[in-house]
């Protein structure tokens, strides 16, 4: 006699389904293990990240070396504040209008603080220092407002081979320590003769020879602090802690326009709508 009676069909079927639901909860349990291994060595990575982005950021702030040095005649906020007749905010010195232009009469609160988070290789801080920097520069004479250009370089290694972005700041920031009365106009030269986007971009010795055409002093100090990358590993870091540190920064990207603290987000290319928003920061 057997033993073993074979199974009827729907005992095979019930078999199956109870087979089928086992690997179905053998695959989750596997899936979620995996997961919990990615998320984890994602952890991992990103704490990795950070450590190195700290290290690089400590190392470049303190090191005595002179690839890690940090700009001169910066503000608390890392940025070049500039005021009347084009003159820097030093330690030194304080730029006030010699004149009201027209006689206006400024409001008490003024000058206006006018802040700019801006990377030389970005199209739209283009568009927004063509339409409103001359505009800008007569607020500053006549008192109305202040401005600090806060130089960062997050497009390195997207849109430039040769991280334009950083050495153009670098540059910047080189006229800012050793001629900072020259730092407005050479700001403005390098929106006006920004490269094509993707693009190579002028060699540092080109850029050098065109600054020096702008009537910039200690151009030896400044030619010697871009040729040694003096500022450029200083760029790199405080891009990364601006980023980090400012939300909305990391939202947006460049250009990020605050007036009095207050975000701008109208139209870029509107110098219009610009100074209507400027102009409503009087009475607030």
């Amino acid at each position: 006699m057997n033993q073993n009676p074979r199974p009827t069909r729907s005992e095979q079927r019930e078999e199956a389904r109870a087979k089928a639901k086992a690997l179905r909860e053998q695959s989750k349990k596997n899936e979620r293990r995996r997961g919990v291994l990615v998320k984890g060595g994602i952890a991992l990575a990103i704490i990795g990240v950070f450590a190195i982005i700290a290290a690089v950021v400590i190392g470049g702030m303190n090191s005595g070396s002179a690839k890690a040095q940090v700009p001169g005649n910066l503000t608390a906020d890392y940025g070049i504040k500039i005021g009347a007749n084009e003159q820097a905010f030093t330690d030194t010195q304080t730029p006030t209008p010699s004149a009201n232009p027209g006689g206006v009469k400024l409001p008490s609160n003024a000058p206006l603080s006018i802040v700019t988070y801006i990377d030389y290789q970005c199209p739209y801080c283009q568009l927004f220092e063509s339409a409103n920097l001359d505009q800008i520069k007569g607020w500053l004479d006549s008192g109305a407002a202040t401005l600090e250009v806060r130089p960062l370089s997050f497009l390195d290694g997207r849109d430039t081979p040769n991280e334009y972005s950083s050495r153009a700041a670098a540059l910047a920031l080189a006229v800012a320590t050793y001629d900072p009365n020259h730092f407005f106009a050479v700001n403005k030269y390098l929106y006006d003769n920004q490269p094509q986007t993707g693009t190579y971009g002028p060699e540092n010795a080109v850029l050098l020879t065109k600054v020096s055409g702008l009537g910039v002093q200690n151009m030896d100090k400044i030619t010697a602090a871009v040729n040694d990358g003096r500022f450029k590993k200083w760029v790199l870091s405080n891009t990364t802690l601006a980023f980090k540190s400012n939300a909305e920064l990391a939202a947006t990207g460049t250009p990020f326009v605050t007036v009095n603290g207050k975000k701008y987000t109208g139209a870029l290319d509107n110098a219009a709508q610009f100074a209507q928003f400027v102009t409503s920061q009087y009475s607030k």
